[in-house]
């Protein structure tokens, strides 16, 4: 029986230390995301006037950006309790074990749910200063300012990474989650006569 606690606890341990290490992915992931697009400027001259493009030029991708900081703090948080978890928490038992599932499970799920949505919402808002909309009139602006559209673009590829990460984070909560109750199944019956 000794072993089998042994092997229990070398197994949380090892599950706790993967989650670190996917929020830790995630936390640098998000946070590149947010850099690269929280400071991105370009500055060039149209038409004998200089016009400065921002992120709060594009209203999605001054969203993008507080929303992968956001993402970025959550996971250093989680990072934080996981750390917590595996060097001081070996097997005591916690009172409020279940609580604590749920909200980070949905809390995960939240993460989850605004990374992709806000990267999908910039990531559609930058194909329109891409090609532009001729029926509205809108010109292409990655023409004019390329350098500022290669960086939105690869913040968008490390907050698209950001966001399946954390959706495999929500993955491991639920897991982590529906281990605390109890199988409602019954066991197969015996077939074994013996």
């Amino acid at each position: 029986m000794s072993s089998y606690m042994e092997a229990a606890a070398a197994a949380r341990a090892a599950e706790a230390k993967t989650e670190g290490l996917l929020r830790g992915a995630c936390a640098l992931l998000a946070a590149a995301a947010a850099l690269l697009v929280g400071l991105n400027t370009q500055t060039e001259t149209v038409l004998f006037i200089r016009k400065k493009a921002t992120v709060k030029d594009v209203q999605a991708l001054w969203v993008l950006a507080m929303a992968a900081a956001a993402a970025a703090g959550y996971h250093l948080l989680q990072l934080l309790r996981c750390f917590y978890l595996s060097r001081f928490a070996d097997g005591k038992p916690c009172r409020h074990r279940r609580a604590i599932a749920w909200l980070c499970f949905l809390l995960d799920k939240g993460c989850a749910y605004m990374t992709f949505a806000t990267t999908v919402a910039a990531a559609q808002a930058c194909v329109v200063a891409l090609y532009g909309t001729h029926a509205l009139q809108w010109t292409k602006l990655c023409n004019i300012y390329t350098r500022f559209c290669e960086q939105v673009a690869g913040s968008l590829v490390c907050a698209m990474f950001a966001a399946v990460g954390t959706a495999l984070l929500s993955v491991v909560s639920a897991r982590n989650l529906f281990r605390l109750y109890p199988s409602m199944l019954s066991p197969p019956p015996s077939s074994f006569v013996g």
